[in-house]
C-alpha cells in the first residue's frame, strides 16, 4: 500500500471517496480508515506506526471542526501528510485554517476545502517522482486533460 486515507468520521465518507477513486483511476495501492484524533487517539496512534512498518509513502487526511486529525498525524510520523478541509462549520474555514497553521517543523500540506481530489493529485505527483510508471500515467493524465479542454472550448461560448 502507497496511500492511506485516514479520516475522522463515517460521513465524511463521501467526500474522501473522490480521493480514492482517483487513486483507484491510477491503479495505485490505498486503504481507507476511520480514525479521530479526539475519540480514538491510541488507536490512531497504533495505525499510524502500522502504515510506517508497512512503507505508506503518503497520507490523506481529512477532518471537519477542528481538524486537528491532519496535524497530530504528522506530529507522529516523517509520512507526507495532505489534509482536506471538510466543510461543516463556518462553511469549512475553520477546518483549513487549522490544517495550514501548524507549527514550525511540523508541516502539513493543504488543499481546498472538500478536495480531496486534490490531495489525491498531490499524493500522486509525490509518488511520481520515485515510480516512473506512475509518472507516466500522471503526464499522460495531463496531456489528455488539456487536450480535452481545447476541444470543450475550441467553439467558443455562448452567453
Amino acid at each position: 500500500m502507497k496511500v492511506a486515507i485516514i479520516f475522522g468520521s463515517k460521513s465524511d465518507k463521501e467526500i474522501m471517496k473522490k480521493a480514492s477513486d482517483l487513486l483507484n483511476e491510477f491503479e495505485i495501492e490505498h486503504k481507507g480508515y476511520i480514525l479521530s484524533a479526539h475519540r480514538v487517539p491510541e488507536k490512531l496512534s497504533e495505525t499510524i506506526k502500522e502504515l510506517e512498518e508497512k512503507g505508506v509513502e503518503c497520507i490523506i487526511a481529512g477532518a471537519g471542526l477542528a481538524a486537528h486529525l491532519p496535524g497530530v498525524i504528522a506530529s507522529q510520523t516523517t509520512i507526507p501528510v495532505i489534509g482536506v478541509p471538510i466543510k461543516a462549520a463556518l462553511e469549512g474555514m475553520d477546518a483549513l485554517l487549522s490544517i495550514v497553521q501548524m507549527p514550525k517543523s511540523i508541516p502539513v500540506a493543504a488543499v481546498g476545502i472538500n478536495n480531496s481530489f486534490n490531495a489525491a493529485m498531490l499524493s500522486i505527483e509525490i509518488l511520481a517522482l520515485k515510480y516512473p510508471e506512475i509518472n507516466k500515467k500522471l503526464l499522460e493524465y495531463r496531456k489528455t486533460m488539456k487536450e480535452n479542454f481545447i476541444k470543450e472550448n475550441e467553439e467558443g461560448v455562448e452567453f
